[in-house]
């Protein structure tokens, strides 16, 4: 079994406790532009948003779309950027414990550089890959193992964090090893999808067990 030596992770329902406020703008988008999909958050999560525009609402004009793509980037603008419980703390212990540490989120850049700055997490990381770098989202395993190739990790030595399952999936099919947070899904969902399932980051020592 290969020794651990990098942690990648997503952002939204990982680091950051955005979703609550996603769940509400994006069925809330569904339901003005009426396409007729109960919990259209639920769906997309994880999910890039050329990925949701294409799946979702391709059959609009384009003055539509761009309209929904400002809705989208105003939104986005504004959000509040907090900690999932302990997540903080955890990227610093793995930092200063010499992991190599990526973030792979399916966040535009601009968006991320916001949170970022917001956070205290500017420059904390040694890679990170956005839906700006890749051509394939989540579930495909392309932004994971880009993340890989940046460190030069192989995929074998890398843990994802994740709480969607188009990014379990991601993770999965990239052949890293996958905790699931149930901070977006219910554990009893996620278990039997991933290594391990946790609640947060909170019990720094638990988190480490599934890193060995």
């Amino acid at each position: 079994m290969s020794k651990k030596t990098t942690i990648l992770f997503d952002f939204d329902g990982v680091i950051t406790n955005t979703e609550p406020q996603y769940d509400i703008y994006f069925n809330a988008l569904a339901e003005k532009y009426n396409l007729g999909i109960d919990n259209f958050a639920f769906k997309i999560k994880g999910v890039t948003m050329p990925n949701i525009i294409e799946k979702y609402f391709s059959h609009f004009s384009q003055d539509v779309i761009d309209q929904i793509l400002k809705e989208t980037d105003d939104f986005e603008k504004q959000m509040d950027f907090q900690f999932v419980p302990g997540a903080d703390a955890f990227i610093e212990y793995v930092k200063n414990n010499n992991y190599k540490i990526g973030l792979v989120t399916s966040s535009r850049e601009f968006k991320l550089k916001i949170a970022l700055e917001q956070m205290g997490l500017t420059n904390t990381f040694d890679t990170i890959v956005t839906a700006n770098r890749i051509t394939q989202g989540k579930p495909d395993p392309m932004c994971y193992l880009l993340g890989a190739k940046d460190l030069q990790s192989d995929p074998s030595e890398c843990v994802v964090f994740e709480d969607a399952l188009s990014g379990i999936q991601a993770g999965t099919t990239a052949g890293m090893r996958v905790i699931g947070l149930s901070t977006t899904i219910p554990a009893d969902q996620l278990n039997g999808l991933v290594y391990a399932t946790i609640p947060d980051f909170t019990d720094i020592p638990l988190v480490l067990s599934y890193l060995d």
